[in-house]
């Protein structure tokens, strides 16, 4: 994410950076954009997914997760060909892995997802091609988070990252047997990334209004935390289920609340506070991903899921509260209905990639998912563009994905479960998309991005 440095403090640490970087100055621009910072020597880690062998499904990712770097120049390379399935480095997790790079791409962050590891954190140093060498301990969060961690790095330098979970909600009822609420209890971890150690944690119920309660609405989830520009709060998106206070059961047809989010002290992890939008009405979790950026206005922008007029992009203020004068719904932008942002990635200058299926679009016959489609946004215009690619019914991308972003290149992996792809560049500032390497493909697998 590009940063505005305004002091003399942010201004050094930009020349550190420049020291082992190259960036555009400001008079270089294309369209009157300045392009983000550029990475030299960056390597693009491909990671791709493994369908599982107990009852397997195409494109479940339960047999775990595999990564192989390739320097940029080899990515843009369409003439060049890897196989990463039978030549990477396979990263610890029983199912599809919680990958996060660091922001130069030497560092590769992972939490094992599921299983007797489930939990681990551990991280490694990119060589390029299969080497990924492990690097600092190995800590487990698992008592504190679950084996099923949802976690994200924050942007501050890649110092750190933050991990949450809500416990299995719980009906609670009167003497009387009269329902009152649900709730689980919610945690809230900091990871200390340079030197692989918790940080913080923290636990606590988060209630909602006393009408909301009664009315049987809960956290159910949460996930996809993100630091505001000023540092001193994190915002982390939440998704919300709502109990039958008849039945005592889960409704699946139940009308949404304005989407919120929980606003917690950064870094004490304390006091949350619940924020709610008059414009979306979806969950702001997202799915084992980012879903929330800090726009280089200082603003946050956050996708919505589940939202019953197609996902909107809310806009998130210095103040920590929604600004619901900001109102950006992607089925309007594109023309379509039902839109459904699976994950995106903001990319400077007011603009993202973002992933995305529809009321109508086919379904595939080997996954069962809806095609996906890649759109370029403009948040400050709100205007969208699907990315011209070669889009096929088993392309997905599973709500959990992975781009680079690196000057106005960023770099994407697109191929249909179990068959071939490649890296795409799309250029953020024209939306021109170009052909980068071949990606071979197996039987039932598939490509979760570019780290």
């Amino acid at each position: 994410m590009k940063n505005n440095f305004l002091n003399f403090g942010a201004f050094t640490a930009l020349i550190g950076l420049l020291a082992f970087t190259t960036s555009c100055s400001d008079d270089d621009t294309t369209g009157g954009t300045s392009e983000p910072p550029i990475i030299e020597g960056r390597y693009i880690t491909v990671a791709g997914a493994v369908m599982g062998t107990n009852d397997p499904t195409p494109g479940d990712g339960n047999g775990g997760t595999i990564v192989y770097a390739i320097s940029k120049e080899n990515a843009k390379d369409a003439s060049k060909t890897y196989d990463v399935f039978e030549n990477g480095f396979v990263v610890p997790s029983n199912r599809t892995a919680r990958l996060q790079a660091s922001q130069d791409g030497f560092t590769l962050f992972n939490i094992a997802y599921t299983g007797t590891n489930g939990g681990e954190f551990s991280k490694y140093t990119v060589g390029g091609g299969q080497n990924f060498t492990p690097t600092g301990g190995v800590v487990n969060i698992s008592q504190y988070a679950g084996t099923s961690p949802r976690w994200v790095k924050l942007f501050d330098g890649d110092k750190t990252g933050v991990a949450v979970n809500v416990t299995t909600p719980v009906v609670v009822t009167a003497a009387d047997g009269s329902y009152e609420r649900t709730r689980g209890t919610a945690t809230v971890l900091s990871i200390d990334l340079v030197n692989s150690l918790i940080a913080q944690t923290k636990s606590y119920e988060i209630p909602l209004t006393a009408a909301e309660e009664v009315q049987g609405h809960h956290i159910f989830r949460l996930d996809a935390p993100v630091l505001n520009a000023a540092k001193n709060k994190l915002i982390i998106g939440t998704w919300m289920r709502k109990t039958n206070p008849t039945t005592g059961t889960n409704e699946s047809g139940f009308t949404h609340l304005g989407a919120k989010s929980v606003v917690v002290d950064y870094p004490s992890l304390e006091n949350p506070v619940v924020i709610t939008s008059t414009v979306g009405f979806g969950d702001t979790s997202g799915y084992r991903s980012f879903n929330s950026f800090v726009g280089d206005d200082g603003n946050i922008y956050q996708a919505t899921q589940r939202d019953a007029n197609g996902s909107h992009i809310l806009r998130i203020n210095a103040n920590n509260q929604y600004d619901n004068s900001y109102v950006f719904n992607l089925d309007n932008a594109l023309g379509l209905s039902g839109t459904y942002i699976e994950n995106w990635k903001y990319a400077g200058n007011g603009k993202a990639v973002v992933a995305y299926t529809h009321d109508g679009a086919a379904v595939s016959t080997l996954s069962g998912q809806a095609q996906s489609f890649l759109a370029l946004v403009d948040l400050n215009a709100k205007t969208a563009q699907t990315l011209d690619l070669p889009y096929s019914t088993d392309m997905n991308f599973f709500q959990y994905q992975g781009y680079v972003v690196d000057g106005f290149d960023v770099y994407v992996t697109a191929a249909p479960v179990g068959q071939d792809g490649r890296i795409y560049i799309i250029n953020s500032a024209t939306g021109a998309v170009s052909a980068g390497a071949k990606l071979i493909n197996k039987p039932g697998n598939h490509y979760i991005g570019a780290f």
